[in-house]
């Protein structure tokens, strides 16, 4: 016979196996629940935060891209650091891309890659299979390639990225429509002729665009207004611009366009990829560690508006601390500018050929104060990022005033000199390119402007504005 404690343990047994068994079905049928029921009384973000984070291949949230930058925010908050995204979601992409299906010879092509019989595109969710694009001078106007190697990724499924902009199949769907063609790398490589040839290569191609997108029903549906065509070195696409003038370009400048076929009103101009190694913040020399107060390296003879570098050679050329001397990226040259740039304390981006140069990124890159001296200069991403900050703005006619550039300079303290160090390390990620990319990186910085220009919401900040701004902040 079993004894009354007997019992009771049983009973206590079985009620223990019940409850464990009816928490266990609970937790299930609320997985299925809250996974599923997109009218759940529980948000899906506290399902996660319950349910999925304590799992081991949690995958974080897709992190929607917008204008890093509240307007509110412009002059004193930061920005957040680069985070790496989940796979992007359609449906929460700032902008829906269609991109053309152009031959490899428009793109990849130019780079040497031969895909298998069909195949348009590199395979980009392995990066050994990536064509790279060529170095040296050419690097600086990349952008070409990063953006299109991210529109591709972003139908990746194994690739994460920010969700500013994803890959559309159907132009009626696209808010924009992108033409990648590599028009930069075109001109660097074959825009010379060769033996008997009667024309350059460069020329055919744009030759061939042209006669391609007239042709096509996204274009003429709206004469090309919502098409995106990269242009950045200053020369390419000289032919094809002048029948295109409807896009949508992007640019480095438009120092070799008239107002009627490019203008800051439609356009987006796009950072140059700097050609010097990016310094490690905790790497940067600090004020004291910089004992050439200003520098500047390159060509000096220069023409039209170029001519203010040769003014300002001679009124700076014999000064003790400041470094100014002709110089070229050939033969080491590179290494010597980042040197240089990271070992002074203000480095001079001066008008040349055209408006800008990468010369002023490779300072940002430097966390060397850039020194804009350019009065028909635009700048990427004015509209959210107040430059006041980290650079100086002087005119063309101050500058070469006798004395009256180093005299600003030098009254330049230390802690206003470390407060634009400090930002120029902050706001250096928004001026890398990257593969794949990263949030407020260059490419998603590109994306995230060429929505606001869209969506004709962006704040361009006046360029009356710029000097006394840097005036005002210096306290001088």
């Amino acid at each position: 016979m079993t004894s009354i404690p007997e019992k009771s343990a049983f009973i206590s047994r079985s009620f223990a196996c019940l409850f464990a068994v009816s928490i266990l079905f609970l937790i299930l049928s609320s997985s299925i629940l809250f996974q599923f029921g997109d009218n759940s009384l529980v948000p899906r973000s506290i399902y996660k935060l319950i349910i999925v984070q304590t799992t081991r291949d949690y995958i974080k949230p897709v992190e929607t891209s917008v204008p890093f930058v509240s307007l509110s925010c412009k002059e004193s908050c930061s920005t957040p650091n680069p985070v790496k995204s989940a796979i992007c979601d359609q449906t929460q992409a700032l902008l829906k891309v269609f991109m053309y299906d152009l031959p490899p010879e428009f793109h990849f092509g130019l780079l040497g890659w031969k895909g298998a019989r069909n195949q348009i595109w590199p395979d980009v969710s392995k990066p050994n299979r990536i064509p790279s694009y060529p170095g040296g001078l050419n690097l600086q106007h990349s952008m070409e390639y990063w953006l299109t190697l991210d529109l591709l990724s972003s139908i990746s499924p194994n690739i994460s990225r920010p969700c500013s902009a994803i890959l559309v199949h159907n132009s009626t769907q696209a808010d924009v429509i992108f033409v990648p063609f590599f028009s930069s790398l075109s001109y660097n490589r074959h825009s010379k002729i060769h033996g008997a040839d009667k024309t350059t290569m460069d020329k055919i191609l744009q030759e061939k665009l042209v006669k391609f997108l007239k042709g096509r029903d996204e274009w003429r549906r709206t004469g090309g207004k919502d098409h995106i065509i990269m242009a950045h070195h200053p020369n390419s696409m000289l032919l094809a611009r002048k029948h295109l003038g409807g896009a949508r370009f992007l640019l480095a400048d438009f120092g070799r366009y008239n107002s009627q076929i490019a203008n800051i009103d439609k356009d987006v101009v796009a950072p140059y990829k700097h050609v010097v190694r990016r310094l490690n913040a905790r790497d940067s020399p600090s004020f004291e560690e910089r004992p050439v107060l200003v520098y500047f390296q390159g060509a000096i003879y220069r023409k039209d508006g170029g001519m203010i570098r040769q003014k300002l050679y001679y009124l700076l050329k014999d000064e003790k601390d400041v470094h100014f001397t002709f110089g070229s990226f050939s033969s080491g040259g590179v290494r010597k500018v980042a040197r240089g740039m990271s070992f002074s304390k203000f480095c001079l981006n001066i008008a040349g050929d055209t408006p800008s140069s990468n010369r002023l990124f490779d300072a940002i890159a430097s966390q060397c104060v850039p020194v804009i001296i350019s009065d028909d200069i635009e700048l990427p991403f004015e509209d959210v990022l107040d430059y006041s900050k980290f650079s100086i703005f002087v005119r063309s006619s101050d500058a070469v005033k006798k004395g009256y550039l180093l005299k600003l300079l030098r009254k330049v303290r230390r802690e206003k000199w470390t407060q634009m160090w400090e930002r120029l390390k902050e706001i250096g990620k928004h001026f890398e390119y990257e593969h794949p990319s990263m949030s407020g990186d260059a490419v998603d910085m590109i994306w995230q402007m060429i929505h606001r220009k869209m969506s004709y919401v962006h704040d361009r900040v006046s360029k009356e504005n710029r000097y006394e701004m840097s005036q005002k902040f210096l306290n001088v």
